[in-house]
């Protein structure tokens, strides 16, 4: 192909290209913020250039103990000022953070850590133990770095090797860092929810980063010094990306170890709150909260949510305390939301039932997306915009993630036809707003949690008097959707609905336990497919207080 004649001699020189990284936005705000409030955690306060020297004093002492480009370091933290140290220092050395669900068992947690080789792991008083049960499995000897946050009261033992003040006394806070050499280079690693076997790592890059975090400033209206609240975990996808979009607009993030309604409505108030982000489940925390504990808000407050749409009734009720809900829908591979509910002013004239059923679609493509389709996964072509054709949701531009770690066989797979195939069923609307329809892999969401239904099954067929098991969601007030379970049970064997759940307790993470099980004969068709569309039924029948037919 002939180069233009505007390419010639006309070469990329430090002077004007510098790779795309989210890093430059903590440092800006500190340049030019200094004082400005960054961080909040109880009583504690740290301005823009206090983040800033801390951030560097860990990249440093990373450094200087040989951590550095090409390196996982793991944290187990909970959403503590730590957490947002630890997005702006580990790839400020050059390494890889790999945030880990805090809500995983020891053996997943292992697994993650050897499949990282995880050279560091911050890890919080409170999850010592399952750290320690975790390292005594897995094969990996990283530097165990304990984090003693002040907010915590329980009782977790001490790991004993070093403290993270103490590590961080060993940086040096004016340390320039290591700058990506190249915009694709890895800055987090991300582990799936082990939908189909282990969990999958999906690498970031410094380009998706950096035009995600832009692109959620956009989406969530944020001007300059927004009041970030954290009830989205941080590890869920680098936390959407928002540790690094705070900054951007040299907001201030106010830090909540756990998410209670009383301490959200305390911060929402006594902060002005401007963003937050989370599940249903904190919809419906705020919503159920006792009257005491609410709080009248002063200022509207944009709320991010995702999973399951939430009803009008919840909308409604929202609105009327004080939210703007705001749809989103992505994946861990898409950095988090990359395609969102965006309202139309006029439709806010329209009756609340045609409201809520707009507000039902997921959406269209985030600003940095560059394509969003509902294609025919054979063909690889989009399907009719009727809504009802139903095809794969697949994604195409700079914020999906580089793909599998140490998996080429997935990432082949996931990526091929140039486009991300999401695995997810979705109708395209003639406006061009995508609505999901089912999961191509039975994906259960439970509080913003994915649950694979394959992994629950496994577990209640372990049990001696299980025959058979299926699992599905089921519609749950507080949670979204919680898994169902349909069993039978071999000849001549019983068992109850509590042991199975104990059973299921002793198994498996809590959260990916079922909350019903009902014995009954699982329908099949003539091939002996399981009939999970009927079973579907059931489960909602049940969770509506009918009984089954």
């Amino acid at each position: 192909m002939d180069n233009s004649p505007f390419d010639l001699h006309l070469g990329r020189t430090p002077a004007n290209f510098q790779p795309l990284t989210p890093l430059r936005f903590l440092a800006r705000s500190a340049a030019v913020h200094p004082d400005h409030v960054a961080v909040i955690h109880g009583p504690l306060r740290r301005s823009y250039a206090e983040l800033d020297a801390r951030c560097r004093r860990l990249a440093s002492a990373l450094a200087r103990r040989g951590i550095g480009r090409g390196q996982a370091v793991s944290a187990l933290l909970p959403n503590t000022p730590e957490m947002i140290e630890a997005h702006h220092g580990v790839p400020l050395a050059g390494a890889v953070l790999n945030a880990i669900n805090t809500r995983l068992d020891a053996r997943v947690v292992a697994f993650i850590l050897d499949h990282a080789e995880s050279r560091a792991l911050l890890v919080d008083r409170e999850f010592a133990p399952l750290a320690r049960a975790a390292l005594a499995l897995a094969r990996t000897r990283p530097l165990v770095i304990e984090v003693d946050d002040a907010a915590f009261t329980g009782d977790g033992e001490p790991l004993g090797e070093l403290g993270y003040e103490a590590f961080l006394a060993e940086g040096e806070p004016t340390f320039a860092g290591v700058p990506p050499a190249d915009e694709w280079d890895a800055i987090s690693l991300n582990y799936t929810s082990g939908t189909t076997g282990d969990p999958k790592g999906v690498v970031y890059h410094h380009r998706g980063a950096a035009l995600l975090a832009m692109g959620n400033a956009f989406t969530a209206s944020m001007v300059k010094h927004p009041v970030y609240l954290w009830t989205l975990p941080m590890f869920h996808c680098n936390g959407w990306c928002f540790p690094w979009t705070v900054p951007l607009m040299a907001g201030t993030q106010v830090c909540l170890r756990q998410v209670r309604a009383g301490a959200i409505y305390a911060a929402l108030a006594t902060h002005r709150v401007t963003h937050l982000c989370g599940a249903p489940i904190v919809m419906s925390a705020l919503l159920g909260a006792p009257a005491a504990e609410k709080r009248l808000l002063e200022q509207p407050v944009e709320f991010m949510t995702a999973a399951a749409p939430p009803p009008e009734t919840v909308l409604a009720a929202m609105a009327a305390a004080g939210f703007r809900v705001t749809h989103l829908y992505g994946l861990t591979e898409t950095y988090g939301p990359a395609v969102v509910n965006d309202w139309h002013a006029e439709w806010d004239a329209l009756p609340m039932a045609e409201q809520a059923a707009r507000k039902a679609r997921q959406g269209v493509r985030y600003v940095p997306l560059d394509d969003l389709e509902v294609m025919d996964p054979a063909t690889m072509r989009p399907v009719p915009r009727d809504g009802k054709s139903l095809g794969e949701v697949m994604f195409r531009g700079n914020v999906v993630a580089k793909g599998y770690f140490r998996n080429p066989e997935a990432t082949a797979k996931a990526f091929a036809g140039g486009w991300f195939h999401s695995g997810d069923l979705a109708v395209m609307h003639p406006d061009g707003y995508l609505q999901i329809k089912d999961r191509a892999k039975d994906i259960i969401i439970s509080g913003g949690e994915n649950i694979s239904s394959i992994e629950v099954e496994d577990a209640l067929y372990a049990h001696p008097a299980v025959q058979m098991a299926a699992v599905v969601a089921a519609p749950d007030e507080k949670w979204g959707e919680t898994p169902c379970a349909f069993v039978e049970l071999r000849a001549g064997a019983a068992a109850t609905e509590a042991e199975l759940i104990a059973w299921c307790r002793a198994h498996l993470a809590h959260y990916k336990c079922p909350s019903r099980i009902l014995f009954t004969e699982i329908p099949k068709t003539s091939t002996g497919k399981i009939q999970k569309f009927v079973l579907r039924a059931r489960a909602r029948e049940q969770a509506g207080g009918t009984a089954p037919g």
